[in-house]
């Protein structure tokens, strides 16, 4: 059984990565598409009840979001798998310019996501961590975590 949780700022390919990796595979928990914490609670709840993998695919920029997930997942003896994606502003910024309609974060949202974006660590309570990034021809690179 596998919890994984992203971690990084808006427009830096989290959701791509989980189509393209963890679809067939595991269940997407997103805030962006349940709309609440009760519709969240409740499918990360099933899944833990089933014993179904999941990726919690949100921002998760503080450790405190990302205990909630660690800690209900390693109750149930859930290996806990963490990404991180590399959170260049930047890079983001235009990323999310190429974005339309609801999908568009404002540019203010992005540079506060990012002030308050904390480094995932294996302190707290993770199995394993990666570190992901965009290469130029948009494939992802996945590295081992190095802290």
């Amino acid at each position: 059984m596998e919890a994984i949780i992203f971690c990084g700022i808006q427009a830096t390919g989290k959701s791509t990565f989980y189509r393209q990796r963890f679809f067939r595979t595991h269940v997407r928990i997103n805030l962006d598409m349940l709309k609440t914490r009760w519709r969240e609670d409740i499918l990360l709840r099933a899944c833990i009840e089933a014993e179904q993998p999941f990726v919690v695919d949100n921002t998760n920029t503080l450790a405190s979001e990302r205990a909630k997930y660690i800690t209900l997942a390693k109750t149930a003896s859930f290996r806990i798998i963490g990404y991180y994606f590399q959170s260049k502003i930047d890079e983001a910024l235009q990323r999310n310019a190429g974005r339309a309609g609801a999908e568009r974060i404002p540019d203010q949202g992005l540079y506060m996501m990012r002030r308050r974006l904390q480094i995932p660590a294996y302190a707290e309570g993770f199995d394993r961590l990666y570190y992901v990034k965009i290469a130029g021809g948009g494939e992802f690179i996945v590295q081992e975590w190095r802290s």
